[in-house]
């Protein structure tokens, strides 16, 4: 399941931009932060591929998403513009960021690139 981030939960398993100047991810795994909109027609397409994700990558990668609507402050800190925005943040490099609704394959070919994580294949 991917779960929702409030910043204050943000601030606790992403990354703590209160505190901190420099980058300082908080995590335990890497993750992949999903910034969306309720009303944004991407976002709902790339919504269940990232369900998916969540399932198959279930203890080696966070799938969070972050609703720009409540979450204005989380969003204007990462300067979100456009959405669907796609935050890769691997474990002890700095993060990156994709635009836009990317097809599942794309997905999966980041998560191996950025994240650094490869799934058995069953």
């Amino acid at each position: 399941m991917t779960e929702h981030l409030s910043k204050q939960t943000f601030l606790e398993k992403v990354f703590n931009y209160e505190q901190n100047k420099e980058w300082k991810f908080e995590g335990d795994k890497p993750c992949l932060i999903d910034f969306y909109a309720d009303w944004c027609g991407p976002c709902k397409m790339v919504a269940p591929v990232l369900e998916e994700l969540s399932e198959e990558y279930k203890d080696m990668v966070n799938i969070y998403k972050v609703n720009t609507e409540r979450e204005q402050e989380l969003a204007a800190a990462f300067g979100i513009q456009s959405i669907p925005s796609l935050l890769f943040v691997p474990m002890g490099e700095k993060p990156q960021m994709a635009m836009g609704a990317l097809p599942k394959q794309q997905l999966v070919d980041a998560i191996r690139d950025v994240l650094g994580v490869t799934k058995e294949v069953n």
